[in-house]
């Protein structure tokens, strides 16, 4: 505005619809020129009814209505031109104002991620990193230490482990050999009932021993004569 303009109290300038603003008046005329669609839609029909109705019988009502048609069909085909012009212009703006709303907020969280990256020095993460497996390595080291057995060191020599193996089984076949099992962990099982045959003969008396004898030598003298 120039200086005049300021000093006489010129127009202002007058600002312009919001995007929201702007959509919502196209929404509008849309809904306006389908209605006017429609209308004209009616009259056409209405016109073709005339022109049926007359047509034998008065030629020229006939003729004026299919005039009239003509007239509306011209209109309807410049709505239908101008509605699509007008859902292009709308979808092309909400495609606009979603564009700059993601745009926004994708700022936005860059925004955010860089106030939370302020205070961090990656040369100081890769520091802390490098001191947590540290850290880690040294966990382990004193978790073995701890499990190792002080008191039973595990220095014991397998060879000597597998010579004296093969001497204990070495003997159990010496033994096997020379007819003496080796002793198990189970019992044989004991028979309920004596067996007859195991029954003990009774003890002979010393009578039968001397008897015995006698006619032992009897025999011998026999021989002998």
């Amino acid at each position: 505005m120039s200086f005049l303009g300021k000093l006489f109290g010129g127009k202002k300038e007058e600002k312009g619809p919001t995007t929201h603003e702007a959509i919502q008046k196209l929404r509008e005329t849309e809904e306006l020129l389908i209605k006017k669609q429609e209308f004209l839609e009616r009259k056409i029909e209405v016109e073709i009814q005339t022109a049926r109705k007359n047509g034998t019988k008065n030629k020229r009502v006939a003729i004026a209505a299919l005039k009239r048609k003509k007239r509306y069909e011209k209109q309807l085909t410049q709505i239908d031109g101008t509605l699509t012009q007008i859902e292009a212009q709308r979808e092309a703006l909400e495609g606009a104002t979603t564009n700059a709303q993601v745009l926004n907020t994708m700022k936005d969280a860059a925004n955010a991620m860089k106030l939370a990256h302020k205070d961090i020095d990656v040369d100081k993460v890769h520091d802390i990193m490098d001191d947590i497996a540290e850290q880690h390595d040294i966990s382990r080291e004193i978790t073995d230490a701890i499990s190792n057995n002080v008191a039973f060191p595990n220095d014991i020599d397998e060879d000597e482990l597998e010579r004296e193996l093969e001497e204990l089984e070495q003997e159990d076949l010496d033994k096997e050999m020379l007819g003496i099992k080796v002793p198990t962990d189970t019992l044989p099982d004991v028979p309920a009932a004596e067996l007859v045959h195991d029954k003990p003969k009774p003890a002979r008396s010393k009578k039968d021993v001397v008897s015995e004898e006698d006619e032992e030598l009897a025999k011998l003298q026999s021989w002998a004569t």
